[in-house]
């Protein structure tokens, strides 16, 4: 009854009784439990991300029937609408009201980032699946926040592989670059591309920015269109990709498209992006054991080929269930050192072992959009 009391009671707060974070949290009865928290954006401009992301958690916690080593698993799943204050709002909450051991989540760095401050402050482990900016990680002065980690590869990595496919495979010479000025992942990504592009022996030639709110990419298309670039990179969410790349098509640029794991989602406008790369953290074609089960569950439970979103949702949760199960314990400062702990964890997106800074080591999957609403596994890249 409890664990399904608290599945019913996801979307509330303040309705279970929080217990302390020591060694031996306890529930009703004298349960040992240990709290999480999900924040995801359920609603808003990325609702899909939040989506996947929630099932993998779910189906994750499913697996596991709801327990890890000697400890039941209460938790909560809570909406941020990708919104950075609501998500440092809920993620207070979570910690001081309801007094989680672990948050997971949110999707988005922008998101992410406010969460990882707040849960390393109040010593709660936190584990994101997909916020890909450095700084989730590691604070404004480079220090490492010890109770903080993520399933997926840094925006460094990824824009620096990008570059790399782009120039190698593609053999792509010129490239304009669009990217939202006010987005950490999509400058995170844009810049490290560009580094790497050019260090490589490419050119940018045309580097430009636009708000979040712009719908209207006229005037800085017509600067692409006229650069003329082998390569159009867009490293944005894929509503933006799509509203920028039909625009692109419609001006005449024939350039190819490329981008980052933003562009993963079933609502992307597969017909204009067809044709197009985008950078991953794995491809449901894999034949790895791992990845063949967690699809086959997916499709079960949920009637669809899970996303990245999903498979970095399920690999987070599982990474922070082995840390409760190799601690055995509610204490976050035990659960974080089992987690930082970790060598060669089999998970869907690869081994995973933690470096330093709390990020996973891996190849990264480049996949091609396909016209019929598919991607193609295209290639495994290394820097």
């Amino acid at each position: 009854m409890r664990r399904g009391m608290a599945a019913a009671l996801v979307l509330g707060l303040g309705v279970l009784a929080g217990c302390g974070s020591g060694s031996g949290g306890s529930g009703a009865g004298g349960e040992k439990v240990v709290r999480i928290g999900l924040i995801a954006p359920l609603t808003g401009d990325v609702k899909t991300f939040g989506e996947s992301t929630k099932n993998g958690f779910e189906l994750a916690l499913e697996q596991a029937g709801h327990k890890a080593g000697d400890f039941s698993i209460e938790y909560f799943i809570q909406d941020d609408r990708n919104d950075p204050t609501e998500a440092l709002n809920i993620a207070t909450k979570l910690i001081t009201e309801q007094k989680v051991h672990a948050l997971v989540g949110s999707v988005s760095s922008k998101v992410t980032i406010p969460v990882s401050n707040v849960a390393n402050e109040h010593r709660v482990v936190h584990i994101t699946g997909t916020a890909t900016n450095p700084a989730v990680t590691v604070d404004d002065k480079g220090n490492r926040k010890p109770f903080v980690f993520r399933a997926c590869f840094i925006d460094p990595f990824q824009g620096q592989v990008a570059a790399k496919f782009a120039l190698e495979t593609l053999g792509a010479r010129t490239a304009a670059v669009l990217y939202d000025k006010g987005n950490d992942y999509s400058v995170g990504l844009a810049e490290n591309f560009r580094r790497h592009f050019e260090a490589g022996g490419g050119q940018v030639v045309a580097w430009e920015a636009y708000a979040l709110a712009d719908t209207d990419f006229s005037a800085i298309l017509s600067k692409v269109a006229d650069a003329k670039p082998d390569l159009l990179y867009l490293p944005d969410y894929y509503q933006k990709v799509s509203l920028i790349g039909k625009q692109a098509r419609a001006k005449g640029i024939t350039a190819t498209m490329m981008g980052g794991d933003g562009w993963d989602s079933a609502e992307l406008d597969f017909a204009t992006m067809a044709g197009g790369y985008f950078t991953n953290h794995y491809s449901p074609e894999d034949t790895r054991p791992e990845v063949q089960k967690f699809v086959a569950d997916y499709q079960a439970k949920y009637g669809t080929v899970p996303d990245a979103l999903a498979a970095l949702a399920y690999d987070a949760t599982n990474i922070l269930l082995e840390g409760i199960r190799r601690s055995n314990t509610s204490d976050p400062d035990q659960i974080r050192q089992a987690i930082q702990n970790l060598k060669g964890f089999s998970a869907v997106s690869g081994q995973i072992s933690f470096d330093e800074n709390g990020n996973p080591v891996k190849s990264a999957a480049i996949l091609q959009v396909q016209a019929d609403k598919t991607t193609r596994f295209i290639a495994s890249v290394n820097p």
